[in-house]
């Protein structure tokens, strides 16, 4: 059919144009760029950085904490005249150089911007100093971070934000009737690149069964479509699409016919690279299931994503079968850590925004204390689904050496500078 056609030719063009930049895009969303060496942790210093892609945006909104001082250029909007005979004000946008101490920070990750609020610092004709501003920081826009203290979890994201080899690890297609999720999942976010959703009419008759068909050939034109625009071969291991009862093994069966036929040829050389899963809906918090997949498992075991989800599912495991060597909760992980059982610390990075500077330097502190024990530290990322699910026990969780049966007597809502202080003392 002509419309096919037109489909072949604009896709064949989106294909070319991707091979030709691939190459520049894979090096320029590898890390990103650290000018200067990460302080010691503990000591006072500055860095400059620059986001190249989304995953540094989130290494970013962690790094970035109340306190902190962030320079940035910035666009303010400057009155230059009085009111004019009809009544308005001469206006200018000037671009500046600003210095703020950071008051507030927002992560848009569908913008995939950082909005850093707070007092200015620099003196400036434009801007008057103590006045509020906010600086916007996107990809490719330098900004300068100091700390008063740099602690060791913000020293070792910034050496994960600068390694090459911590980017979008899988590609997903959450797929189910009518509904596709096209997600790149990475070292530290998981980014939905393009949703897809069409009305499939009912199958009711020869005739409906044909409308039926047409509508999800056009469906599934349109996941291919989005999977060709923003799957990049060179930076993923593996393109995994999982949907509930046959809707994964019916797009890849249309994306695979449809690469021969339109000569698609990344998605024809990386064939193999395809893997079909279940999921029980094509939803992105279905992930979770996609991840734990012994067919996905083996293709991404060496990935920071697919260890976070092995541990979960470890504790959530151990706490079904052997409840005295898997606890959640600061109170009671902090009491197994005074008698040294930590075996595995999961926590939620959500943690270190804490606004409290001292209860953030706890955290930070029982982290170094665990590893220090012979522990295994996992910093979970709110922003992939073991994140999350991390976030709703409390966002901090521990695997046991041995059983600890009288920690679960402990109040859930005890003090946890207490706990923490006993722990310290007992690790003297």
């Amino acid at each position: 059919l002509p419309p096919r056609r037109g489909r072949r030719g604009s896709l064949s063009r989106l294909v070319s144009a991707r091979g030709a930049r691939a190459r520049p895009r894979a090096c320029a969303c590898a890390a990103m760029k650290v000018k200067g060496k990460a302080p010691p942790a503990g000591e006072p210093g500055s860095l400059s950085l620059c986001m190249e892609c989304a995953e540094d945006l989130w290494h970013a909104y962690n790094l970035i904490a109340a306190g902190d001082r962030v320079r940035a250029s910035t666009v303010r909007k400057v009155v230059r005249a009085a009111r004019d005979e009809g009544g308005k004000s001469q206006t200018d946008r000037v671009k500046l150089k600003l210095q703020v101490a950071v008051e507030e920070v927002d992560y848009d990750g569908v913008a995939e911007t950082l909005r850093v609020r707070g007092k200015n610092l620099t003196e400036c004709e434009h801007v008057r100093l103590g006045s509020y501003h906010t600086l916007e920081l996107d990809a490719r826009r330098e900004f300068q971070l100091c700390k008063e203290e740099w602690d060791s979890v913000c020293v070792e994201r910034v050496k994960n934000a600068a390694d090459p080899t911590r980017s979008a690890d899988l590609a997903a297609v959450m797929v189910s009737e009518g509904l596709a999720n096209v997600c790149l999942v990475g070292g530290a976010v998981t980014t939905v690149r393009a949703k897809v959703e069409t009305n499939l009419p009912r199958k009711k008759g020869a005739a409906g069964a044909f409308g039926y068909d047409k509508a999800l050939d056009k469906f599934h034109a349109k996941v291919l479509e989005a999977i060709v625009r923003h799957v990049d071969w060179e930076m993923i291991k593996c393109l995994v699409v999982a949907g509930p009862g046959f809707a994964a093994e019916q797009l890849v069966e249309y994306v695979h016919a449809e690469a021969v036929r339109q000569n698609l040829r990344p998605l024809i050389e990386n064939k193999g690279r395809v893997v079909v899963a279940h999921a029980s809906s094509g939803f992105v918090h279905s992930l979770k299931e996609v991840l734990v997949d012994p067919s996905v498992a083996a293709r991404i075991q060496d990935t920071q994503a697919a260890r976070e989800t092995q541990a979960l599912a470890e504790f959530h495991k151990m706490l079904g079968e052997d409840p005295d060597r898997a606890f959640y909760g600061p109170v009671h992980v902090a009491a197994a850590h005074e008698h040294q059982a930590v075996r595995t610390l999961l926590v939620s990075d959500s943690l270190f925004r804490a606004k409290d500077v001292q209860e953030r330097k706890r955290y930070v502190a029982l982290v170094d204390a665990v590893r220090d024990a012979g522990g295994e530290v996992l910093i979970f990322s709110s922003a992939h689904v073991s994140g999350q699910q991390l976030t709703q026990l409390s966002g901090i969780a521990a695997i046991l050496r041995f059983p600890l049966p009288d920690i679960d007597e402990l109040d859930m809502d005890g003090d946890f500078v207490e706990a923490f202080q006993r722990a310290q003392l007992a690790n003297r």
